[in-house]
């Protein structure tokens, strides 16, 4: 016995730190960010493997939940009523660390990441892309003008986003990728309906 309790404690401590270094391996960051190399580690779920699918997801939100922050940002000098104010904080403050997860994701995979700032003209086929057109609009609107069409145009840019999401959570194969789209879907649904009842159509 007192030659096999260290020869036990030795094999139980190699075991602890090898699977720390798994686990270290897998996991994120804390911050949501996939940690470089999680996409090929192998997972009973299947959850670590991505798809085309998640690549076509984060590469096509990224550019939709920018166009939505520089939609918020405008609300700050130009709208008059304050829960428009309010509504337009909540997306830029939601929207923007997603934007950094999933830059994240797709740098970790070695995918192309969409720029901040870009022309958005290439994304109009998005489902509730704004036109360059409707950009111009609402930049030059103010007070309750402002107000309508922001609210009028969220509430579309929000449900292609939900589309979006909606197709990740049915095709993706990335658990943190389904994670968010469960996410998008469950607060752009909440805020559509809440657009909504400003506008007076909800």
């Amino acid at each position: 016995m007192t030659t096999r309790t260290p020869m036990r404690r030795a094999a139980l401590a190699t075991v602890a730190a090898t699977a720390a270094l798994v686990l270290a391996a897998c996991g994120g960051d804390g911050s949501g960010h996939a940690v470089h190399g999680a996409s090929a580690a192998p997972s009973a779920s299947g959850s670590t493997a991505h798809n085309a699918q998640d690549v076509a997801f984060a590469q096509g939100m990224i550019p939709h939940h920018q166009q939505a922050l520089e939609m918020a940002r405008l609300a700050a000098d130009r709208a008059s009523s304050a829960q428009v104010k309010d509504l337009a904080t909540r997306i830029e403050k939601e929207q923007d660390p997603e934007i950094r997860t999933m830059t994240g994701w797709l740098t970790a995979w070695g995918e192309q990441v969409p720029m901040a700032g870009m022309d958005h003209s290439g994304h109009s086929g998005m489902p509730g892309m704004m036109s360059d057109a409707d950009m111009a609009k609402l930049k030059k609107a103010e007070g309750k003008d402002f107000d309508t069409m922001f609210l009028s145009l969220m509430v579309e840019h929000h449900q292609g986003a939900v589309e979006m999401a909606g197709t990740e959570k049915t095709k993706g194969a990335y658990g943190p990728a389904r994670t968010l789209a469960d996410a998008v879907v469950t607060a752009q649904n909440a805020e559509i309906k809440e657009m909504k009842k400003l506008l007076g159509t909800g």
